[in-house]
């Protein structure tokens, strides 16, 4: 793999390609609402594929990305590579497994961890799942727009973890929140919440990022809500997760955001609720 397209030119997508254009390997990119003037920009998601030895998707969700994977089939074939970086479901990912090694490519599931700041300073970090010597193979690549690069095991494995990263994080700013709100409650001012906090051992580089927001009030996304509320709902549907408390609580909570037309906001806005 020496030349790579990208579909999906979104907040993340946009900043990996244009790293890749900058390191001379970016063969095309597309995205749904069109951008003509950027880096080797091509007409249609098609023609991404036929330009690149590998295309990059990264897009909102599984029905998305199927409908890409719909249109670019009948370029697909043995030489081409998909390195598939959209937050999913294992089962989703099982499906387009199959439908991109039957056309004789290769399937490389790769969610990632960093939103745009991260891609900004190449350090984005993935999650890889497929066989070792495809994820060998993907890595002077990846290694292009990324600090590292984890192999997880196959590609439903990589989508599952995906999934379990981010019911992490949901749940940590949640309680953060809470727990901010108690203490405001109390009297305690953010001051001396946060000094505090910071010394405890729960304390985290989450809730380092998170706690400009928390303390102005001010909810522009780092990562919205409808996009979390959008992985919580994958995650709760993986099998074996039914019976999963937390999960099913800030599931909730996000859906009670997004009822409030909070959808656009970071995810971190759930503590208006309280």
């Amino acid at each position: 793999m020496k030349t790579i397209g990208v579909i999906g030119l979104g907040l993340v997508g946009s900043v990996w390609a244009r790293n890749y254009a900058e390191s001379g390997v970016l063969a095309g990119g597309w995205n749904r609402t069109a951008q003509p003037d950027f880096p080797a920009w091509r007409p249609t998601a098609a023609a991404v594929v036929a330009a690149a030895d590998a295309v990059q998707i990264v897009i909102a969700d599984p029905p998305a990305v199927r409908a890409v994977l719909a249109e670019i089939a009948p370029a697909l074939g043995p030489g081409k590579t998909v390195l598939q970086s959209s937050t999913i479901d294992p089962a989703s990912s099982a499906e387009f497994h199959a439908l991109v090694t039957g056309r004789g490519a290769r399937y490389l599931e790769t969610p990632f961890t960093g939103g745009k700041a991260a891609a900004e300073q190449r350090q984005t970090v993935f999650y890889l799942g497929g066989e070792a010597a495809l994820v060998a193979e993907a890595e002077p690549l990846l290694s292009l727009i990324s600090s590292a690069r984890i192999h997880i095991g196959d590609h439903r494995q990589a989508a599952t973890f995906k999934l379990a990263m981010n019911l992490n994080i949901a749940a940590q700013v949640e309680a953060l929140g809470e727990s901010l709100v108690m203490s405001r409650r109390a009297g305690i001012g953010d001051d001396v919440f946060f000094a505090g906090l910071g010394r405890n051992i729960a304390y985290s580089a989450l809730m380092k990022f998170k706690e400009p927001k928390l303390r102005a009030g001010e909810f522009s996304p780092q990562f919205s809500v409808k996009h979390m509320a959008k992985d919580m709902r994958l995650a709760a549907g993986i099998n074996g997760c039914e019976d999963f408390p937390v999960l099913d609580a800030v599931r909730e909570r996000l859906a009670e955001a997004l009822r409030a037309s909070w959808g656009d906001e970071d995810f971190s806005a759930t503590i208006k609720l309280l």
